[in-house]
């Protein structure tokens, strides 16, 4: 009974947090003021390629997840599968919310309450990774990067752990920038995640539905 009760609290933070995350990224992204760096990098990417962010930000996350295996240094295939169930409502899921936001009015705000919208919006993804990351059931593969790095090669910093999985969204970025000359989706709320992802994951593994504690599988 009590291990049901246990899943049963893992599986409402996962579900909640998958829409807190979905939401926060594309309210990010309605905002025009920067983006999270993964969210940023596919906005980058997509108009790169000229594929829509759903599909680009879906085999993204396939890529990724096929690095996690090779990070691991063996086949998980629970860790292969959960990886690619969580992207591909997840994807399609940001390309919606975004268009809702884009409806409300969102981009054509004022400049402050798109400053405000936009540290609303990062704050919830930190939440959100934090929260599922603490769940442990499936992970989007990008977090789940910055899981494996934190408990695997890190010794458990959040900070650093999301420090170091930001360098391959940047290297895409800067590579898109120059086959494009162009950057979108980067800006003042790509510097805020980069300074405060890790330190706003770090709050809100103790503050933010403080229940919820680690299931630390590696």
């Amino acid at each position: 009974m009590a291990k049901l009760q246990d899943f049963n609290q893992r599986f409402y933070y996962l579900c909640l947090s998958i829409i807190i995350n979905a939401a926060g990224n594309a309210l990010a992204i309605s905002s025009n003021l920067g983006s999270a760096v993964w969210t940023g990098s596919a906005v980058n990417l997509s108009k790169w390629v000229n594929i829509p962010l759903g599909n680009t930000l879906f085999i993204y996350g396939i890529i990724v997840t096929i690095a996690n295996q090779l990070l691991i240094g063996s086949f998980d295939r629970r860790r292969f599968f959960s990886n690619l169930l969580f992207t591909l409502p997840f994807s399609y899921l940001v390309q919606f919310a975004q268009f809702i936001f884009d409806s409300l009015g969102v981009p054509t705000m004022d400049f402050w309450a798109r400053v405000i919208l936009d540290i609303i919006g990062l704050f919830g993804v930190a939440v959100a990774v934090s929260m599922y990351s603490r769940a442990n059931l499936i992970m989007h593969p990008n977090d789940d990067l910055a899981y494996i790095i934190r408990f695997k090669f890190i010794h458990g910093s959040a900070i650093l752990s999301q420090w170091l999985s930001y360098i391959p969204p940047v290297i895409i970025i800067t590579i898109a920038y120059f086959a494009t000359g162009k950057v979108y989706a980067i800006g003042f709320g790509t510097a805020f995640a980069l300074i405060f992802q890790g330190a706003m994951m770090k709050w809100s593994d103790t503050h933010a539905f403080p229940k919820l504690k680690h299931h630390v599988d590696l």
